[in-house]
């Protein structure tokens, strides 16, 4: 089946189809199951035909990321009689296997894997289809889905693992339990599998799902760089046995005998030393296997599984432990992914922040600042900074949207703040020169992308404009006070606080930056007499929601700004934070940010 001869609507009448171009990366399979997901949660569909679909397109997509390796596309329809149809083509130039029939290819060809045992039993029709230099697998699933597995239900990972993988059942029943319920179990231990981000918790939930059902103790060893070049492994990352009283002494066994991460990558198990003495008489005699963890081509450990009284292990089973072990390599993959993408992340925050906020002579500052999302650049930043002759100056900011691009404008912009302050420009006259540099450097990087698009398939877009609300001010010390110039470019404007309880707005709202070419900023004046207090926050503090309402409706910020009278800085800045987190039950959906200067 070529899906070319689906028809071309994106949707009609109890249909919807979709298209999409994945990396072949282990983020592939969570992908296309939320795209698909996504697609059918609208769709009168039953809630069985949406399990299968997950089940066979994370099978499909994990097959193509496996043995292909290159950029996966994605294609679904739901047709009009309910059934579901899916192909996952990839650019891998293989040829049809030998013992293919009617374009379907044998379960038993090393390039599939045992896995679309799973597709084949799900799908009421599936095969293959060669073009030159690519191939794609599709499926049809029937419009009520498969009759539904025993499985987990509202339990955390490792139950849900426990569940999936109960008593043990020796040799004699294995067939039985294969042949009933181990596709349901993959499907399962898939979904299981491709939640979690940390790959210590991977490991963990591979031995519960392995041990008992399926040997009686595996292990789990884990590549770093230097390993994959050839070094030694450490000590297992896992070691899980039936009996818990065998862990450790197991455990000490295996770190003697560590599998060699040098020997390639090729498919399939390969014997590994029986760890005997660890096992006690019982476990004299047995019979281990050892498979490579592989993902994209790229190894990352090796999982050791073993069962006692056994010459070898069944067929059957080898086969379902390498398709649960491709989805190891898979999950173990994306977690690495996802905390190198933390880290890069986390040290691209601090870059795009003050190391330290500078101490002003005759005031007090303090600082809050909670990024939503704690795995990417925030869009809130701030600054404060000596400028010379005397000056200090400060800035608080919130950049349209968030990550990479956020973190673009940002460092863009903080550092122009500290150069046109430290060159002795205005106030007013820095917003007008950051303003012209966002608009500037927008066009240049939107022309950039649309000579890329043209090159790619003669398509382009025209400049796409980059936002940026600032608060910026600078500071003069002076005998009796501090004299403070600030304007603020779209941000919601600062209050001062006086001694007495009374709160006054201290600027007058502007254009956003980045948004009108030649705009002219003015700025405000005025001085803070001694126990007078700048509150400056970003629109985290002001538009966080309680169902319909807003922190500063009517204009609650200063209502809670007043009843902070007497209170020093720092407790100023916590009794709003704490009124801001406490405002709605659920925790904040923005960045929060907020900058308390007192004049002593």
């Amino acid at each position: 089946m070529d899906m070319a001869a689906i028809p071309t609507q994106r949707e009609t009448a109890g249909r919807a189809r979709g298209h999409a171009a994945l990396p072949g990366s282990p983020l592939a399979p969570g992908s296309a199951r939320a795209l698909v997901r996504a697609a059918l949660a609208e769709a009168p569909v039953a809630p069985r035909l949406v399990d299968d679909a997950m089940a066979v397109v994370s099978e499909l997509v994990t097959n193509a990321v496996v043995h292909a390796g290159t950029e996966i596309s994605l294609d679904w329809c739901l047709e009009d009689g309910g059934t579901f149809l899916v192909e996952v083509g990839d650019q891998h130039s293989a040829r049809p296997p030998r013992d293919a029939t009617a374009g379907e290819p044998s379960y038993d060809t090393l390039e599939y894997g045992r896995g679309l045992r799973l597709v084949g039993a799900l799908a009421e029709s599936w095969g293959v289809t060669y073009r030159t230099g690519a191939k794609s697998v599709w499926a049809r699933l029937p419009r009520g889905g498969s009759e539904p597995p025993a499985g987990g239900g509202a339990l955390d990972a490792l139950e849900v693992a426990e569940a999936l993988a109960p008593q043990s059942q020796r040799t004699d029943s294995d067939r039985d339990w294969l042949g009933r319920g181990a596709l349901s179990f993959l499907a399962e231990a898939s979904d299981l599998l491709a939640g979690q981000l940390d790959e210590n918790l991977v490991t963990a939930l591979t031995g519960q799902l392995i041990v008992p059902r399926l040997a009686d103790w595996c292990a789990v060893w884990l590549e770093d760089e230097a390993s994959a070049r050839g070094g030694s492994y450490d000590g297992p990352a896992r070691v899980w046995h039936a009996s818990e009283n065998r862990i450790e002494e197991l455990r000490r066994t295996l770190e003697k005998e560590p599998p060699q991460p040098g020997d390639g990558v090729g498919f399939g198990p390969s014997p590994y030393p029986w760890p005997g003495d660890a096992l006690g008489p019982q476990g004299a005699d047995g019979t281990a296997l050892a498979y490579r963890l592989v993902a994209g081509g790229r190894p990352l450990g090796t999982l050791v599984i073993g069962r006692c009284g056994l010459a070898r292990f069944p067929d059957e089973i080898t086969g379902l432990v390498e398709d649960l072990g491709r989805r190891v390599a898979l999950a173990i993959g994306a977690a690495r992914q996802y905390a190198r993408q933390a880290t890069i992340s986390a040290i691209l925050q601090r870059g795009l922040l003050p190391g330290a906020v500078a101490e002003i002579p005759g005031m007090s500052s303090a600082l809050v600042y909670e990024p939503c999302d704690k795995s990417g650049p925030s869009g809130d930043f701030y600054d404060l900074f000596p400028a010379g002759d005397g000056r200090w100056c400060f800035a608080i900011g919130d950049v349209q949207g968030k990550g990479p691009e956020a973190a673009v404008v940002i460092g863009l912009a903080r550092p122009w703040l500290r150069l046109l302050a430290r060159e002795g420009y205005r106030v007013a006259d820095v917003l007008d020169r950051l303003n012209q540099l966002l608009l500037d450097d927008a066009t240049e990087a939107a022309d950039a992308a649309a000579r890329a698009l043209v090159a790619v398939d003669g398509r382009g877009e025209g400049p796409q404009t980059r936002f940026l609300s600032l608060l910026y001010g600078e500071l003069i010390p002076h005998e009796g006070g501090v004299r403070c110039t600030l304007a603020s470019a779209g941000h919601p404007l600062p209050l001062v606080l006086g001694p007495d309880g009374t709160v006054r707005t201290a600027a007058r709202p502007q254009t956003l930056l980045g948004v009108v070419e030649d705009e002219t900023y003015t700025s405000e004046t005025l001085d803070l007499g001694p126990g007078d207090s700048l509150l400056c926050v970003t629109d985290g503090v002001t538009e966080r929601r309680r169902g319909p309402h807003q922190f500063d409706d009517s204009d609650g910020l200063a209502t809670a700004l007043a009843s902070c009278a007497g209170l020093t800085a720092d407790e100023i800045a916590e009794r709003i934070r704490h009124l801001v987190h406490t405002f709605g039950e659920a925790p904040p959906e923005d960045d929060l940010a907020l900058l308390v200067l007192q004049a002593e």
